[in-house]
């Protein structure tokens, strides 16, 4: 992956992919700025506030802060983050990022 310009380990359901010679493999670009901020808003405690929370001014305030949170992001262009609740429990976020050409995208689950 000399050529990547973003390389992380690569994480699955919490904890680190193993590859079969017991090393963590890497993921690279879109896959690891996705994963990073789908940390951040994990880390950020705004995905638990959604848990049980039927209120939708509330839901959709936490979804801005979401989107506010994943924009701080230096790697994403002003703007670009989208975030929506396509089903419960499913939080979806778009961005466009500087050097990349295809979107980011991931999701947290609640």
């Amino acid at each position: 992956m000399p050529d990547k310009s973003y390389i992380d380990i690569y994480v699955v359901d919490g904890g680190w992919h193993i590859d079969d010679g017991g090393q963590p493999e890497l993921c690279s670009d879109e896959y690891s700025i996705a994963q990073d901020i789908k940390h951040s808003i994990m880390e950020s405690g705004l995905a638990r506030q959604l848990v049980a929370e039927r209120n939708p001014i509330v839901r959709a305030d936490v979804l801005l802060q979401m989107e506010q949170k994943a924009e701080l992001d230096p790697r994403l262009v002003p703007g670009s983050a989208s975030v929506t609740e396509n089903q419960s429990g499913v939080i979806e976020l778009s961005a466009q990022a500087y050097a990349i050409d295809a979107a980011i995208d991931t999701q947290v689950a609640l």
